[in-house]
């Protein structure tokens, strides 16, 4: 039987992932090591109590007498914390889901992938974070990274049977968000609710105000860089209204491989999942006739400068992506806690890649998790301290 961990179970991600291993069977098809998740302990106990878990894990400690008392009467263990978060992670897999939101995932991914696991990877902040360390841990214990994105997942599957030296650009699409159409001068005063109506996708709030703000792009064309090695000024966005089109991969003699799927994450979990075959998904089937036609335009960096910040960050590499990452996280949480307004996160971004490039090296790689851990921590200080110096939201 295969045995299968899913972290961050209780997220978008997460509940896609448990819909399709329901469908796929449950207990009876999958022995199911370990799921983790935040603060929805009800959720998670039912998840946990439907798959028959070995373990379950909060990744608040608080929470753990609230999940045992869920979880009484079944033979699932419980556990709750960052350190428990790891050795869950520690237990042998294989195939595991990595759906944690933000930096938390990365230590967890890393540990996973030393177990030489395959693991599918919804959570892009492990690879823009740390990307030289996550591939390298890959390649020494001989683990399978298989990209959860949808636009990474596209971009994968067009180049299978490919030679990456034949490509000549990647063309990451992105829907633009809830406030595409704003006015620009509009912006600045957008809210967390405004900014959290995706046309589109149904995700996580933290991700769906990235993606209005751009900044889950810019984490995704950093991504592109560090998952299939091409030059950053070979990497692009588009804006492509209808989410139809994920990504586009243009080869060297002028052919265009677009990967086209309606708007669903099952499309690339069930990819992930099933992969290296294709399993019939429960997904609606692409009707372009009904669509009738596909737009795209170019991305203004005026409205979208987290764009422009991305390519300075893939220029310097190193551990600039885990100051990024960070700065961009604790931004994030400055807007949803209303101590800035909706333009000033790339504000808080940039003053901090600035005053970090002024204070150490942000191009060396980094030797190990407590390198990046040590960078996110300081990218979070000094963006607090960036934040301050901004005009009341």
């Amino acid at each position: 039987m295969r045995r299968i961990s899913v972290f961050g179970a209780t997220g978008s991600i997460g509940e896609s992932t448990f819909d399709l291993v329901m469908r796929a069977g449950g207990a009876a098809a999958f022995h199911t090591v370990a799921l983790t998740g935040g603060r929805n302990i009800a959720r998670l106990a039912e998840m946990a109590r439907a798959l028959d878990a070995d373990l379950a894990v909060s990744a608040d400690e608080a929470d753990l007498p609230a999940l045992r008392a869920a979880l009484a009467g079944t033979r699932t263990e419980c556990a709750a914390g960052p350190a428990a978060l790891v050795e869950a992670a520690s237990r042998p897999a294989d195939w595991v889901m990595s759906a944690i939101v933000g930096a938390a995932g990365l230590a967890p991914g890393l540990k996973a992938l030393e177990q030489g696991t395959t693991l599918a990877l919804a959570n892009k902040e492990t690879l823009v974070a740390a990307g030289p360390l996550v591939m390298a841990t890959a390649a020494a214990h001989r683990a399978t990274l298989l990209p959860v994105d949808s636009e990474h997942s596209a971009i994968f599957q067009a180049l299978k049977g490919e030679d990456i030296a034949a490509v000549k650009k990647i063309t990451v699409t992105a829907s633009g968000g809830a406030l595409r159409d704003w006015p620009l001068e509009r912006l600045a005063s957008a809210t967390v609710e405004q900014a959290l109506a995706h046309p589109n996708w149904a995700m996580g709030k933290r991700i769906t105000i990235d993606s209005a703000s751009m900044f889950n792009k810019a984490l995704e064309l950093i991504e592109t860089r560090e998952y299939f090695g091409i030059a950053p000024d070979r990497i692009e966005a588009i804006i492509h209204p209808e989410s139809i089109v994920h990504s586009m991969v243009a080869f060297r003699d002028g052919a265009v491989m677009a990967h086209l799927g309606t708007p669903d994450m099952r499309h690339a979990i069930g990819h992930a999942l099933n992969w290296p075959d294709r399993a019939a998904l429960p997904v609606a089937p692409l009707d372009l006739a009904r669509i009738g036609q596909l737009t795209f335009r170019a991305p203004d960096e005026a409205r979208w400068p987290a764009l422009r910040l991305a390519r300075d960050v893939m220029a310097v590499h190193g551990l600039a992506g885990a100051a990024f990452n960070a700065a961009k996280e604790r931004a994030l949480d400055l807007f949803l806690d209303g101590r800035i307004g909706f333009m000033d996160m790339a504000r808080v971004v940039e003053a901090t890649l600035d005053r970090l490039s002024g204070e150490c090296s942000l191009a060396r790689d980094p030797q190990g998790l407590a390198d990046v851990m040590q960078m996110d921590n300081l990218a979070r200080i000094r963006a607090d301290e960036a934040a301050a110096r901004l005009p009341a939201a």
